[in-house]
């Protein structure tokens, strides 16, 4: 029979034939003294360094030689440390960054003063004086406030609702009927007395 060796927690053994092999392979560092060995008398495994065959040889040879350090390798811990703390100062700064281009919101009016200020009900009626457009069979007319004037003298009649009630705006109405020719009068004449604006409703 033969002896048989194999790695610390591996099954799978080596035969060799004398326990000379055995003790070449740990010299030439094919296996550790904690690798197991089995001779053809023995009953179980046992290390390499506890077998009493090796025991003495194994206690000559000593702890095995370490591997040399490599002098170039460099040691990247302490630059992963700094790319991590600089990481962390970046995103704190910016976060910080951004919460001070948050735009502050206007402080909210009190109670009292939401409760007592009224909207305006119609403000456009103080800057508007009204101009109704319609037909009378084939005759146009033309109101202001419900007064008729003359279609003729339409300039005129602007010219005269602007001085008395200082209103520059106009709110025109015109009736379905109403030709085109006939409402591009009326906006003719409010712009040679100088209307600012006309309002036109839906027809």
């Amino acid at each position: 029979m033969s002896w048989q060796v194999r790695f610390e927690g591996i099954p799978e053994t080596v035969p060799l034939s004398a326990p000379e092999k055995v003790l070449e392979g740990l010299r030439d560092g094919d296996w550790d003294p904690s690798d197991e060995v089995k001779g053809p008398a023995d009953a179980d495994w046992q290390a390499i360094e506890d077998h009493p065959t090796f025991a003495d040889a194994v206690a000559e040879m000593g702890p095995p030689p370490k591997p040399e350090e490599d002098e170039t390798r460099l040691d990247m811990n302490p630059l992963i440390d700094v790319s991590l703390v600089l990481l962390i100062f970046f995103i704190l700064t910016t976060s910080y960054a951004s919460l001070r281009r948050v735009i502050a919101l206007p402080p909210a009016p009190p109670p009292e003063e939401t409760a007592t200020k009224k909207p305006d009900k119609n403000p456009l009626e103080d800057r508007v004086f009204r101009v109704k457009v319609t037909t009378e069979g084939e005759r146009v007319t033309v109101q202001f406030d419900g007064t008729a004037v003359d279609p003729a003298k339409l300039t005129e009649a602007i010219k005269d609702v602007m001085r008395l009630t200082g209103k520059r705006e106009m709110y025109l109405t015109v009736s379905d009927d109403v030709y085109w020719e006939d409402e591009a009068k009326v906006h003719d004449a409010a712009k040679g007395a100088g209307v600012h604006q006309i309002h036109m409703s839906g027809k």
